[in-house]
């Protein structure tokens, strides 16, 4: 049985990075693909972009807000043939640095996105897959849900909560037929790490090649996979480390100091728009 081709599969946040790579991956396997995005002229090139691919649609979203994403999988479903078979809950923001600098709104933008939104994703579908009994969630965690470093302070604390909500929705529902997989990527070559200096021991992955591991886990469904795909079992073997012998592993991989001594100029770009990551953002002039 084929989980990808002729399935309804959508993608939060997808109108850049990891979501975009996603979408192509899953529309040369045939798949109807429906994106979403709260910035409308990013997501409308988006979808032009990949259209030649398959079968493509796109719609405003702005996950923060329960209504908004309501509306959104009601227009996904109306494109898809009445259902939705995969939500990836992808959507999300990584501001950095030292925690004493971090601003209310960018800390209220990281748990809105990164866990209030994977949250509300998972509640509005989840009804008819259980009615359905099948479907799958696909929620895109971090590495930094299992092992956290100095400057990640709120981010690894959405995503710890999005690991461990995936492993218990995971068990809470596979006697309803349904499956919930958490990806956890280590750092990505996107703009979540731009103004930062990653060491030789943190080589960036590539979109491409996580969207590959979501291909992957949905031809073989599992509750948990990372990319690399090492990262999981070294996460764990880290939280097993002291707090000596954590300190001195991050500061052997250079995870001391990398997300606290940042290009500020280089990252501003990225930080402003993770700092007010709420809202439908317009057409601009």
């Amino acid at each position: 049985m084929d989980n990808i081709r002729g399935k309804t599969i959508v993608i939060t946040g997808a109108a850049r990075g990891i979501g975009y790579a996603t979408a192509q991956a899953l529309l040369a396997r045939g798949a109807r693909v429906v994106i979403g995005d709260r910035d409308i002229d990013v997501l409308e090139s988006a979808v032009a972009g990949i259209s030649s691919l398959g079968q493509i649609s796109g719609h405003p979203l702005d996950v923060t807000d329960r209504e908004s994403f309501a509306a959104f999988l009601d227009k996904a479903r109306a494109d898809g043939g009445g259902h939705i078979d995969v939500l990836i809950n992808n959507a999300g923001v990584m501001p950095v640095g030292p925690f004493l600098e971090q601003s209310p709104q960018a800390i209220r933008s990281s748990i809105e996105v990164n866990f209030y939104g994977v949250l509300t994703g998972c509640q509005l579908v989840l009804p008819d897959m259980v009615r359905r009994r099948d479907g799958h969630i696909i929620n895109i965690a971090s590495l930094a849900g299992m092992v956290a470093v100095p400057g990640q302070v709120v981010y690894a604390g959405t995503k710890f909560a999005v690991v461990g909500l995936s492993t218990a929705l995971s068990d809470e529902f596979a006697p309803h037929g349904v499956k919930v997989t958490a990806v956890l990527p280590t750092f990505t070559n996107t703009e979540l790490i731009s103004g930062t200096t990653p060491s030789s021991a943190q080589k960036p992955v590539e979109p491409s090649e996580i969207a590959a591991a979501i291909v992957k886990v949905l031809d073989k469904p599992k509750s948990r996979v990372s990319v690399p795909s090492w990262g999981k079992s070294f996460a764990a073997l880290a939280t097993l480390l002291s707090d000596r012998g954590r300190r001195w592993l991050n500061k052997k991989m250079g995870n001391d100091t990398v997300f606290l001594h940042l290009d500020n100029n280089a990252r501003r770009g990225y930080e402003d728009r993770a700092q007010h990551a709420t809202g439908v953002v317009e057409h601009k002039e």
